[in-house]
């Protein structure tokens, strides 16, 4: 609470540096902001040519029939992107304000904040144009968008907290920033983003081997356990929760609704008690 306290009491440095890092983000760009949907979109083109054209991606039904995999594809892309963009962000954001972080005092959790809220700011514009995109197809995502910005809020908690720990560990190893640009794309493909989680995981880990379908492996498979391990990746209940409200209409189990929030609010504090913990030293270290 006192991390929280002084952070709020900040908010005149947050704000202003929010503006900085929005400024500064498509600074000198001829199209400025429209490279905030052109980058996902490019993604979308490629993934969809590649996993719908060429391996025929099966998609669940939608709330109001629609199957469309580059629509299904952005409702967790751009979530995801958020959580990429918004760590790796976050763990330059101390050494790139080194001067600032040496020669005043201010709560350095500020600075992670700020770059994580800039990066909020290019979440909700992306979904808000993903919403509309939907209602023209027909499907009905009005009365789901306050539940879609209660987890983009809860995600963004996630995010902070990560981004507190990394950031200030990569001070003092700057491999950190390597390794975890290997753990991205790792994370990207243990993450319902470019398949559906109920027929390309769930379905086929819980069924049990036929004459036509042997599984070779089923006896890895038929355990429970390789489940939940999966399932103990909050973006996997992240993207299936942003896939139930906004592609199909519905609401998701109530594990992946509950999982996250609870693993947003554990990484928040372990990111706090990281970066308290190591703080004393930043200025020396820089």
């Amino acid at each position: 609470m006192t991390v929280v306290a002084e952070v709020a009491g900040s908010r005149e440095l947050l704000g202003n540096l929010v503006q900085r890092e929005l400024r500064g983000k498509y600074k000198r760009s001829t199209i400025g902001w429209a490279w905030s949907m052109i980058n996902p979109l490019a993604l979308a083109l490629m993934y969809t040519l590649i996993f719908s054209v060429v391996f025929k991606a099966k998609l669940p039904p939608s709330g109001s029939g629609l199957n469309s995999y580059p629509l299904y594809l952005l409702t967790a892309m751009l979530p995801f992107n958020f959580m990429s963009n918004g760590i790796n962000g976050s763990m330059g954001a101390l050494i790139a304000n080194s001067n600032l972080v040496k020669k005043v005092y201010f709560p350095r959790e500020v600075l992670i904040v700020a770059q994580v809220l800039s990066w909020d700011v290019s979440l909700l514009i992306e979904m808000g144009v993903l919403s509309v995109a939907f209602l023209v197809v027909g499907n009905m995502v009005l009365p789901w968008l306050p539940l879609v910005v209660v987890f983009v809020f809860f995600e963004t908690l996630f995010v902070i907290g990560v981004g507190l720990a990394l950031s200030v560990l990569n001070v003092y190893f700057r491999d950190v920033q390597h390794f975890v640009a290997i753990f991205m794309q790792l994370w990207f493909y243990a993450t319902p983003v470019i398949y559906d989680y109920q027929t390309q995981i769930r379905d086929r880990i819980l069924a049990s081997p036929t004459a036509s379908n042997p599984h070779p492996i089923h006896h890895f498979y038929n355990h429970d356990w390789i489940l939940w391990l999966y399932k103990a990746n909050p973006m996997v209940g992240f993207s299936n929760t942003y896939h139930a409200f906004m592609y199909k209409l519905t609401f998701p189990v109530w594990t992946d609704m509950v999982w996250p929030i609870v693993a947003s609010g554990l990484m928040l504090w372990i990111g706090m008690r990281v970066f308290r913990r190591l703080e004393p030293r930043l200025a020396e270290e820089l």
